[in-house]
């Protein structure tokens, strides 16, 4: 016998289509600057006549698709065990933002951007989680395209902006965001160490994935998206699986 829950979920899902966000993390990939590259070694291996095969990981949290709580800069701010579980299956949100970034590194959202979406499907509904594509997600795994740093040492990428944010978070009451690149900030910013927009978003007590994947795959409204990851006690940040269902 089935469960209930499972009779009146199981119709929903039928048909649907199930889209990985994730980049599989490796060693090698791309990642902040300061971070150490990841180490893994193998303790165990059946091709060794090993009766199982198990690896070691050493890896910084914030390593690939990942899950960035308040504590990440927020002293006293909510780390990952902290997320409650109900917050990890959201309505998703899509702002696409592709054309001017195609043309435009430094491309960030406007509201305009919000405006338009809004005006083709109705207001943005509190808790939802709010992804800027970006088309930035093509360049991985290469470092250099990801980074676009030009001879000046100035990296050009697209993010968010400050204006936007505050809508999504004050106005929309969102739960968390998401995007392709490697920080909220965009590329010109971060250069000179500046994440003034990862600190206010942080500080609002929103979360957010970072380096999502095949965004281009999904619809701008009517998804939902479920997020999950590890829940090491008092973590500030960690691999997390993202999908979506639409």
């Amino acid at each position: 016998m089935t469960s209930p829950l499972w009779q009146d979920l199981a119709p929903v899902l039928l048909n649907r289509t199930f889209t990985d966000l994730t980049h599989a993390f490796h060693p090698g990939q791309p990642h902040f600057p300061a971070f150490p590259d990841e180490a893994r070694e193998t303790l165990f291996d059946l091709e060794k006549g090993d009766g199982f095969t198990a690896h070691r990981y050493s890896i910084v949290g914030q390593w690939g698709t990942h899950v960035d709580p308040p504590s990440h800069f927020v002293r006293g701010g909510r780390t990952l065990d902290q997320l409650p579980v109900e917050d990890m299956v959201l309505p998703l949100v899509v702002l696409d933002i592709r054309s001017r970034v195609h043309t435009d590194p430094d491309a960030t959202p406007t509201m305009e951007d919000v405006r338009q979406w809004e005006a083709r499907n109705g207001a943005i509904a509190p808790g939802s989680f709010v992804a800027l594509r970006t088309g930035w997600s093509s360049r991985w795994p290469d470092t250099a395209a990801m980074a676009n740093v030009d001879d000046a040492g100035i990296s050009h990428t697209p993010g968010w902006s400050r204006d936007v944010l505050e809508y999504l978070i004050e106005k929309c009451q969102i739960t968390a965001v998401g995007h392709e690149q490697t920080d909220t900030d965009p590329g010109m910013a971060t250069s000179r160490q500046d994440f003034s927009l990862e600190t206010y978003l942080l500080a609002q007590d929103k979360w957010q994935i970072e380096l999502m994947a095949n965004l281009d795959h999904v619809p701008e409204a009517g998804a939902a998206l479920i997020a999950s990851w590890a829940k090491p006690l008092e973590g500030s940040g960690f691999p997390a699986r993202v999908f979506s269902i639409h």
